[in-house]
């Protein structure tokens, strides 16, 4: 259920992975995650491939997608027709844990909600990608009041932002369509420790403390006429928090430091290797 060109073997990814672990897993800053493209394109034994893998590192992250839109969710129940639904396959190869990232999760039913909860596996919301595609509205109350973890993404792919601003501007308008309100702070808590605690780094990103990776970005609420404008009036800092999720982009960043070192204005003198 692939283009040829993107069609493997349960050998060929066994081998293509253990190599890529080889070459990158640790390398710099570099994670390796486990892969399975999701389940429709991934035979019974690619999963069994997928699990093996798990097994033999069980230190790597695990990252797919799950219940992205409803014909999706009909083609994996019958091409797993003994299984009790989506989330299922995955726990059915124990692929489902702490760090397992599953994009999407907008069409959960109640048992895979519990199930998720159960193994802190982490539901990905993409809300970029799914306004975009018209896949549907993530559900954050429900999956926040049965205890799975959320985490915010682009799904690059099918997002139409790389930005973490837009990416949350875009998540308060699709749970405003739910009837729900995305407070500002819990939005800058995802793009900073909740994401580090989602993917099981807090204690190395995510806060600004001794000891900690320094990735920092700098924002200025006033970066166009516009923010200026609407600036007059913010009385406090969660006005001013919401002001940069709706309206800041990348005019509003005023550095990038990646490991205590400032990257855009390297990047704007050309001293960065590579650059063009």
């Amino acid at each position: 259920n692939a283009p040829q060109g993107l069609l493997d073997t349960p050998q060929s990814a066994y081998d293509d992975t253990k190599a890529g672990i080889a070459k990158w897993h640790g390398r710099g800053r570099a994670y390796y995650a486990i892969t399975p493209r999701f389940a429709i394109t991934s035979t019974p034994e690619q999963m069994e491939v997928a699990q093996s893998l798990c097994n033999e590192h069980p230190d790597l992250h695990i990252q797919t997608h799950v219940s992205e839109n409803l014909a999706e969710i009909e083609l994996a129940k019958e091409l797993y027709p003994n299984l009790p639904d989506y989330v299922g396959i995955y726990e059915r190869y124990r692929l489902l844990g702490p760090k397992t990232l599953l994009g999407h999760c907008i069409h959960l039913t109640h048992r895979e909600t519990e199930i998720l909860a159960q193994t802190q596996s982490v539901a990905v919301f993409c809300p970029t990608s799914n306004l975009f595609i018209g896949s549907g509205l993530f559900d954050y109350e429900r999956q926040h009041s049965h205890g799975v973890r959320i985490a915010v993404a682009t799904d690059i792919g099918g997002g139409t932002s790389y930005s973490m601003l837009k990416t949350l501007d875009e998540g308060y308008k699709a749970l405003q369509l739910r009837g729900q309100r995305l407070n500002p702070l819990r939005s800058f808590y995802h793009m900073t420790l909740g994401y580090a605690r989602a993917v099981s780094l807090e204690d190395r990103i995510g806060t600004v403390a001794g000891g900690k990776e320094a990735d920092l970005v700098v924002l200025n609420s006033t970066a166009t006429p516009e923010m200026a404008l609407r600036m007059e009036t913010v009385d406090s800092l969660v006005n001013e928090l919401f002001l940069l999720q709706t309206c800041g982009d990348d005019r509003a960043v005023v550095e990038t430091y990646v490991m205590g070192k400032p990257m855009k204005s390297a990047l704007s003198q050309g001293e960065l290797r590579g650059v063009r």
